[in-house]
């Protein structure tokens, strides 16, 4: 399964004059629904919370800052609000389409999400597991839980824990990018699990992975069993969501099962709902459905993939300002363009590059259970009293010798001006970098225009070799939590960021001088002054909701 997975991401490689395999355009009459519904299942619409002042943007993101809320309804729902939610409608004569908190490679949104939980006050009197519905904030009824079952879940977990699950639908994003398509779920994953995480922590409540359950189990325990074809959900991974009141121990968290007995009681549940149908037309990409299987995890992981890291991320101030949290969080959008003029202060350079490092109780890092495997390749365009060049951020400093090895010669490593002391950030080399920014993203100006711009470098071979295959996705997921840092950070200082998946893998590598895949880079990204479309209304998520019209009878899964 390792040859196969390795094959995958070289053939699904750009090269500048050689894209990834995909159809090559856009074919309009097999465009994906962007949501899923489960028709006929009862529905439990989600209460609104506005948007306040509480809880302040910047304490949040470090564990105990924020007092928990009660376990109830009106919780789960800001959480999913807050995380998954719509954010926003678009407008141009003629078309309109929806943004999402979480971000997603051409907005496609692959990632669909579940909540798994007990009984919730003024939600359900029962255990059960509900599909989250975000075109209309509403939960759908899968499943009710017999109440042995959860009493056996949940006595794994904390006090009032609940589980959120998520699923890709790979054809969502093969639609239009072909079989590069795989990477791009992940990233969006990774996106999601971020937002899960802030979320919470605005809520007071703390979010894990929790990796010992194998993926088949996962799919039993959120229904993505019971589908097959091209656009069948597959498994992700599975949260726990508690309140940081509790805390879920080392040991709780790798030894989370779902026994036997109790996938065999969820395999033969009363599964409600029917999904609805996505597209008219599909086109097979069997490199997904191979690397999708190669990269499934059918054990718990060993002993060494749980992580005793520790970075203590002194030179972070998370300061007295007044930001609302969750106006960053839904005001949250990706740049379409770059004016090439913006620059940022040296400081706020430094402080965007402090919450992107996983600090010791640093949200949204806090998630993710294994050593750090991503480090940021930087190309400073305009930062105030910072010389352009090329420059490496190091979030294991633990890496430096081994990734300085293998990397051009001939490069400085040598800490900037005013580097804060708990920062492992080394220049490189000086010059004028936009142009190298540009040719490695595909040729696409963006990547020159702001005031930087990052490649996310993998240790890619050996966590691979050590873990196994089931550790690839992993690695994006593990590029998606940084970026969702980085684009919260934008809105933060006033700019604004981009995901850009369309990248030249190996001109990149060239570019710092990496040859072989010991290291690979997974994810491009973006920021700097923002360029509005005078064209484009923006309309509140939700006004135009008629909940009234919602049918509410049960069918069953066929």
């Amino acid at each position: 399964m390792l040859d196969v997975t390795l094959s995958y991401h070289q053939r699904s490689k750009h090269f500048p004059f050689q894209s990834a395999p995909s159809v090559g355009y856009m074919d309009w009459e097999t465009q994906p629904d962007p949501f899923r519904r489960f028709e006929g299942a009862r529905t439990f619409p989600l209460g609104f919370e506005p948007v306040g002042p509480l809880p302040r943007y910047e304490p949040t993101f470090v564990l105990g800052q924020v007092d928990p809320t009660p376990a109830n309804a009106a919780t789960v729902a800001r959480l999913l609000y807050d995380s998954l939610a719509l954010s926003a409608w678009k407008e141009i004569p003629g078309a309109r389409w929806p943004l999402r908190v979480n971000p997603s490679s051409g907005n496609l949104h692959p990632t669909e999400a579940y909540l798994v939980g007990g009984l919730l006050p003024g939600l359900h009197d029962k255990p059960a597991v509900y599909h989250y519905a975000p075109l209309v904030h509403a939960l759908e009824l899968r499943v009710e839980l017999p109440k042995e079952v959860w009493r056996a879940i949940s006595a794994q977990l904390p006090k009032n824990a609940l589980l959120i699950g998520l699923t890709s639908i790979h054809w969502r994003e093969s639609w239009k990018y072909g079989e590069r398509a795989f990477r791009y779920c992940h990233h969006d994953v990774g996106h999601a699990i971020a937002c899960v995480s802030v979320a919470a922590a605005g809520l007071g409540w703390d979010a894990r992975l929790l990796e010992g359950v194998v993926d088949e189990d996962l799919a039993i325990l959120l229904g993505a069993h019971l589908q097959t074809g091209v656009e069948a959900e597959h498994p992700d991974c599975l949260i726990a969501v508690f309140p940081q009141s509790g805390y879920l121990e080392a040991e709780m968290q790798r030894s989370f099962r779902l026994e036997t007995n109790l996938v065999a009681a969820l395999r033969a549940a009363h599964w409600m709902g029917r999904r609805n149908t996505l597209s008219q037309g599909h086109h097979d990409w069997p490199a997904i459905d191979e690397v999708a299987a190669a990269t499934e995890k059918h054990a718990p992981p060993s002993d060494a993939f749980w992580s005793s890291f520790s970075h203590r991320n002194d030179s972070l101030e998370l300061g007295e300002s007044p930001l609302s949290l969750r106006s960053m969080i839904h005001q949250r959008r990706s740049a379409v363009a770059l004016d090439g003029r913006t620059s940022i202060t040296r400081e706020a350079f430094y402080q965007i590059l402090l919450k992107a490092m996983p600090g010791d109780n640093q949200i949204p890092f806090t998630i993710l259970p294994w050593r750090p495997c991503v480090d940021l390749l930087l190309f400073v365009h305009r930062v105030e009293a910072l010389p352009p060049g090329l420059y490496v951020l190091l979030r294991d400093p633990a890496r430096k010798n081994a990734l300085r090895s293998s990397m051009e010669p001939d490069f400085l490593w040598r800490r900037p001006d005013g580097c804060p002391s708990s920062l492992p950030f080394f220049f490189l080399m000086g010059g004028d970098a936009r142009r190298a920014a540009q040719q490695t993203s595909c040729d696409q100006a963006i990547a020159a225009d702001g005031a930087f711009a990052v490649a996310m470098l993998a240790e890619y071979r050996e966590p691979l070799e050590g873990f196994g295959p089931w550790f690839y996705r992993r690695l994006y997921w593990e590029t998606g939590v940084i970026g969702q840092v980085l684009y919260l950070e934008g809105e933060a200082i006033g700019i604004r960021g981009t995901g850009i998946g369309c990248f030249f893998d190996d001109l990149t590598h060239r570019v710092f001088g990496l040859e072989g895949d010991r290291f690979q880079v997974l994810y491009h990204f973006t920021m700097g002054g923002p360029v509005d479309d005078p064209r484009l209304r923006t309309r509140p998520p939700y006004l135009d909701l008629d909940r009234d019209a919602w049918p509410n009878e049960t069918s069953t899964e066929p």
